[in-house]
């Protein structure tokens, strides 16, 4: 799998895949204007997040609620009498922005009008409208008290490791202290995916004391640094390819939605197939920032970032680590926010699962040069250590950070937006058995096909047997 960025500098835009440039189906088209929109407003990633969510949950419920194949994220909303797929995704889209973004209504106009002079007048179109609008308000509406509107105050600690203000100008207040507290979309709290603490310590005088933390802040003294003599060329490449921080990029969740994108042009996938897929994303997106941010400021470990650690060596009690006062890192903007844990490492790995998942292999076929990954896997864990290189996290911000946003994508694959029954079209049709085996293995109820309250071999039976039937027909 391959994606390109327009600069490398940038690394936000996904283009060109091989063989063609992005089919502009509705949802796709959305996404693009989803991203002007990112790049326009900036901001943190969490609440980034929450909006993406917003736009594609609300697509997926309008288009699934004409078809109804998949579970709906809250529930069906009624249709009646013929009703425009199409019609419905757009105005779920539109209704969705403008109340999101009520500065940009002229842009967002723009994209629907044009949009609906496609699809043929009628009940269809003005049923699809309808729908459309009624899911997306449905959506903002449950999102309406989710407490991200908040303002929590942060108050610094003032000890060895410790977060602290970091360059440029050490002014910025930390980014959204609250938010792993906020509303969850699929998670029951913002902890529960926490893990154990970085290498296993839950206080920041053990951890500043280990050898690991010694042989973790030599490592991205040596390879993070802006003159490092020991990072390589590739290892810089990755650094600015996963680089979404600065206002103007996609954010991380913008970079990862948009690769989600040339993935499904890839695959050919339907509207309902890309409502889904863009749907499920944008859920473990949205609570993968409340997983990171949860373990940002709400564990004993707010930690201090890679700059601040290294111009401070000579007060963490290690003699293994050694003070630079000039120190910088690769990146210019340390960003604004703890660095336990990495909210890249967390929203990439989330990524990564959701679309193992989906598409039942861990091997894409997208093929292109700048950056090349052959599994999904392979581009999440590299997400994750651009941050090293970058120097702007340590390498266990990045594993811990992987290992519960990947925790958190299967969850939410497993839990959200399933078939209705196993048999019914999945994302990629042929890929039926990845979604039925699982349930099966696992003993979940939905693997019980012929509804006789029990998962055993004679449901092993009737799946093969429909696999059977759709293969004749």
């Amino acid at each position: 799998m391959s994606f390109r960025s327009k600069s490398i500098l940038s690394a936000a835009a996904m283009i060109a895949v091989a063989g063609g440039t992005l089919r502009a189906d509705v949802i796709t088209q959305w996404k693009n204007e989803w991203l002007d929109t990112v790049r326009a407003v900036g901001g943190p990633p969490c609440p980034l997040a929450r909006n993406q969510a917003i736009l594609f949950v609300s697509i997926y419920e309008a288009v699934n609620s004409v078809e109804r194949k998949f579970e709906p994220y809250i529930e069906y909303l009624p249709t009646d009498g013929p009703t425009s797929e199409k019609a419905a995704a757009a105005a779920a889209a539109h209704t969705a922005l403008v109340a999101l973004y009520p500065a940009r209504q002229a842009i967002y106009d723009e994209r629907y009008e044009s949009q609906l002079d496609s699809i043929a007048e009628g009940e269809a179109k003005s049923n699809g409208i309808a729908l459309g609008e009624a899911a997306a308000n449905a959506i903002l509406d449950a999102r309406s008290g989710d407490r991200t509107d908040t303002t929590f105050t942060y108050t610094y600690q003032d000890v060895p490791g410790a977060y602290r203000p970091t360059p440029p100008d050490f002014t910025s207040p930390p980014f959204n202290p609250g938010w792993g507290t906020t509303d969850c979309w699929t998670m029951v709290e913002g902890d529960q995916f926490r893990p154990a603490g970085p290498l296993g310590y839950n206080d920041l005088d053990t951890l500043l004391r280990s050898r690991g933390y010694a042989k973790q802040f030599n490592e991205v003294k040596s390879y993070g640094s802006r003159n490092s003599n020991t990072r390589t060329r590739e290892q810089t490449e990755i650094a600015w390819f996963w680089a979404n921080d600065r206002n103007g990029t996609f954010k991380p969740p913008g970079h990862l939605m948009d690769i989600t994108a040339v993935v499904s042009n890839d695959r050919g996938l339907s509207l309902l197939q890309n409502a889904r897929l863009f749907a499920l994303v944008g859920l473990a997106l949205g609570d993968a920032g409340l997983v990171a941010w949860d373990q940002k400021y709400a564990t004993e470990v707010d930690l201090w970032r890679p700059v601040s650690a290294v111009r401070h060596a000579d007060i963490d009690n290690n003699n293994k680590t050694k003070k630079k006062a000039n120190w910088f890192p690769l990146l210019d903007f340390s960003p604004p926010f703890p660095a336990y844990t990495s909210g890249h490492a967390t929203f990439g790995a989330a990524h990564s699962a959701i679309m193992r998942n989906f598409f039942g292999t861990d091997e894409p076929i997208v093929r292109n040069v700048t950056r090349t990954f052959h599994t999904f896997t392979a581009a999440g864990r590299e997400n994750g250590v651009s941050r090293v290189y970058l120097g702007v996290h340590f390498r266990f911000d990045a594993d811990l950070g992987y290992a519960s946003g990947t925790q958190l994508g299967n969850y939410v694959f497993r839990n959200f937006l399933r078939p209705v029954s196993a048999d019914s079209e999945s994302a990629v049709e042929l890929t039926a058995a990845s979604i039925f085996m699982p349930a099966y293995l696992a003993g979940d109820e939905s693997a019980d096909l012929n509804q006789d309250g029990n998962v055993d071999p004679a449901d092993a039976i009737e799946f093969v047997t429909r696999q059977i039937d759709n293969a004749s027909t």
